[in-house]
């Protein structure tokens, strides 16, 4: 499958996304996305997403299995809520919100899992840190 070819600019303006106490924050490396907003923004109709069915069983063999979830947290996961998906490279989506979720589907034997799928430019807005802004 080829993937379209974008590019980013980087705008000087750039303002990092407001966090308030409580709000969930997803970091992986030098970037943090404040999900809480993500998920604020998708339920007001102020971020439009595509949304899909994962098929759990082919995610797993693709990128395999979280060795690091809290195993304490799971029978407290609501296995019907969304999911989210971020694209990480073009292309290549990663969870950055629900991996405790998939997980539980997987062993619940479930099929499949819904999920939101953001694409690059849709988490610029979400970056809190202008220091992981200037390095996409």
């Amino acid at each position: 499958m080829e993937v379209e070819t974008r590019t980013l600019h980087l705008n000087n303006n750039f303002t990092p996304c407001h966090t308030k106490e409580n709000d969930e924050i997803f970091g992986v490396g030098i970037f943090r996305f404040n999900i809480s907003k993500i998920m604020e923004d998708i339920h007001s109709g102020e971020l439009v997403v595509d949304k899909e069915n994962i098929n759990i069983k082919k995610w797993f063999r693709w990128y395999g299995h979280n060795s690091s979830l809290n195993e304490d947290h799971l029978p407290t996961v609501d296995v019907d809520s969304i999911i989210i998906q971020a694209e990480i490279r073009p292309g290549i989506f990663s969870i950055i919100d629900g991996n405790h979720r998939i997980e539980k589907a997987f062993r619940l034997g479930k099929s499949s899992i819904c999920s939101f799928n953001l694409v690059g430019e849709q988490l610029i807005p979400y970056l809190i840190t202008y220091k992981g802004y200037k390095l996409l």
